[in-house]
């Protein structure tokens, strides 16, 4: 799953971390990518929202602040059910010349699962078109996508803030597999806004060695409320080197 939680911050309001967390128990995955969580900013009751989430789910996580003023932080945080290690986090680059534009972040993780290393990239990209442009070119880059360490299987998701008639689409789609486009529920699945989605903002990509069986993004009472954005979520089979009876199906 990938999901873009508003600070946890609900059509009504109010920040309520335990509805992401009813959200995201409702769909039982093995790995959640969040984007826009807060950490002890007075918006959200200074509370540690990832802490919490993970906490409530029973999962483990790793957080990054793409911002950090004084003792309270903004960022992303991957959760998962599995054995995870941190690899990398850091800020996919701004425009040098607008520096209004909001700091970003992106987090690599690995997972063990079944016996398969899970190299996995959650990001938030900006919202301008150029800054979009050089912050995919970064993950794509030798410190991220093509570093020696990320070795497929691999899954890159997050909000990318673009939609599917892109540049930065057709960068990513030129090196990955979109879920959606290989599942066989290709219906077009938009994440925003989550009352009346009307755009596409929300991807799931992986290497070539995942199949995705089925792509969704559920619209149920709470989802259309928790947050201004729909889950994203896929179930993806990891395909054996040696023959179909050996591959994985995990739920993203």
């Amino acid at each position: 799953m990938t999901y873009n939680v508003h600070s946890c911050v609900g059509k009504n309001g109010k920040a309520s971390p335990s509805s992401i967390a009813e959200v995201i128990a409702c769909y039982n995955p093995d790995v959640v990518a969040l984007q826009e969580l807060d950490i002890g900013l007075i918006r959200s009751g200074r509370i540690d929202q990832a802490q919490m989430i993970a906490k409530d789910l029973k999962m483990d996580f790793h957080f990054h602040p793409s911002l950090t003023i004084e003792k309270c932080q903004y960022g992303n945080a991957t959760l998962s059910r599995h054995p995870m290690k941190l690899i990398r986090a850091g800020e996919p680059p701004t425009l040098p010349k607008r520096h209004a534009l909001e700091k970003r972040g992106a987090l690599w993780v690995d997972v063990m699962y079944n016996g398969h290393k899970i190299q996995i990239i959650n990001t938030h990209l900006g919202l301008n078109r150029k800054e979009r442009s050089a912050q995919v070119d970064t993950l794509l880059g030798p410190q991220w996508l093509q570093h020696p360490g990320a070795l497929a299987p691999i899954i890159f998701c997050g909000d990318f803030n673009a939609s599917p008639f892109s540049k930065v689409y057709r960068r990513l789609r030129a090196c990955l597999h979109d879920a959606l486009r290989h599942a066989p529920n290709k219906r077009s699945q938009k994440t925003w806004p989550s009352w009346l989605p009307l755009v596409r903002l929300d991807y799931i990509f992986t290497s070539t060695d995942i199949k995705a069986t089925h792509v969704f993004a559920p619209r149920t009472p709470l989802t259309r409320t928790a947050s201004d954005h729909l889950p994203f979520i896929a179930d993806l089979q990891i395909l054996s080197s040696s023959n179909n009876e050996d591959d994985i199906e995990t739920r993203t």
